[in-house]
């Protein structure tokens, strides 16, 4: 764990002794696809491989943690969160409220922690990769693990 770059996302994963692998990937400054990036660099199957989103519900910010290969559903995430409606929050305001610039925003170890749903699908790997809190660094977590770092629950928000 010391091999990793010092990131809000590490130091609070260290802090609540949760056991994770950091893996680092030369980014292209080119990529729009952050996710598919990660997955293609780091040589692993996209359904495995987790982006994070934030989204804005009826009154609050919100965090969908979807597979990188899918799109988050809006309706089964504002159900997931208790909430009518749900759509992508804006970016400035995703990276003030995180603490995170987009491509980089981690689930874990947000400035402002926020309501997260994690896929449904995450469950059926061993283990699941996250953005490490930056461009180019991803964690790899257990799902259980990655719940209970974010308090996030689990529902089928992804298609």
């Amino acid at each position: 764990m010391s091999s990793s770059p010092g990131t809000p996302a590490t130091l609070a994963l260290e802090r609540a002794g949760i056991a994770f692998t950091a893996h680092t990937y030369e980014h292209q400054e080119t990529a729009t696809n952050f996710g598919e990036e990660a997955a293609a660099l780091l040589g692993l199957d996209e359904g495995q491989v987790f982006k994070t989103l934030v989204l804005q519900t009826d009154d609050a910010l919100a965090v969908a943690v979807v597979p990188v290969s899918g799109r988050v559903d809006l309706k089964a995430f504002a159900a997931a969160v208790g909430a009518k409606k749900a759509a992508l929050a804006d970016p400035a305001l995703a990276q003030r409220r995180t603490g995170y610039v987009v491509g980089g925003i981690s689930p874990v170890g947000q400035k402002t922690a926020l309501a997260t749903v994690i896929d449904e699908t995450a469950e059926l790997y061993d283990t699941v990769f996250v953005s490490g809190g930056r461009r180019g660094f991803d964690v790899e977590l257990t799902p259980g693990d990655l719940a209970r770092a974010t308090g996030g629950t689990f529902a089928a928000i992804a298609r």
